[in-house]
């Protein structure tokens, strides 16, 4: 996105040609200055070349903050990408409910792969209430790396009070927090999704004490 931003620059002070491409670009590169101190701080984009706007990009001068993409130009927003201070891509949120309000937001890794995704059951990013990590390592055709591990708060006070693990794509283990302390006081432990023990009462290294198999 940052190699986009500076050809869009570039785009913007071209003179007018006759190609419809050159032409196409001129009617949806529009930038927009502030008034009062005349610098650069927002340009349209038309993404996918069918001569419609659909990405609108925040800018101080010459750099990129955060861009705001209409992929399917439904109306509404569904992807939403912020930068560094160098213009690096470091997230992207996106909508789980399609609503036009970001309420997960994904961070890659040092290779580009997502490894970390952020939700929020009320669509804010400073109430994060549910965490995904993901190993690239495992990353299947598409490229995605694999769900390893979840951590969430259910009360909402601040807190993961739900821990789950994955393995070949399915749950294995989801331990629960239920005196609030901060530590899991039950597990449950999956084989080919089914309930196979529960493990309870842990002691002061957190070791659980009781188990139960489930046949």
């Amino acid at each position: 996105m940052l190699r986009r931003s500076a050809v869009l620059l570039t785009i913007v002070s071209l003179s007018a040609c006759a190609s419809p491409e050159t032409h196409r670009l001129k009617e949806t590169t529009r930038p927009t200055y502030d008034t009062n101190t005349g610098r650069l701080k927002e340009l349209t984009y038309d993404g996918n070349s069918n001569g419609r706007i659909d990405t609108w990009t925040d800018l101080d001068g010459t750099r990129a903050l955060r861009s705001r993409i209409d992929r399917d130009e439904d109306g509404k927003i569904d992807r939403w990408e912020y930068y560094d201070e160098t213009g690096k891509l470091v997230k992207v949120g996106f909508s789980r409910r399609d609503d036009g309000k970001p309420d997960a937001w994904a961070f890659s890794g040092a290779d580009g792969r997502i490894s970390v995704i952020e939700i929020s059951s009320v669509a804010d990013e400073t109430k994060i209430d549910r965490r995904e990590y993901y190993d690239v390592s495992l990353a299947g055709p598409d490229g995605h790396g694999a769900l390893v591990r979840a951590e969430e708060d259910t009360n909402r006070d601040g807190r993961p009070d739900k821990w789950e693990t994955y393995e070949n794509g399915a749950v294995k283990t989801v331990a629960f927090d239920e005196n609030s302390d901060g530590a899991p006081d039950r597990r449950l432990t999956y084989a080919r999704s089914s309930l196979r023990l529960i493990e309870s009462g842990p002691d002061a290294s957190g070791r659980f004490a009781s188990r139960v198999e489930v046949k």
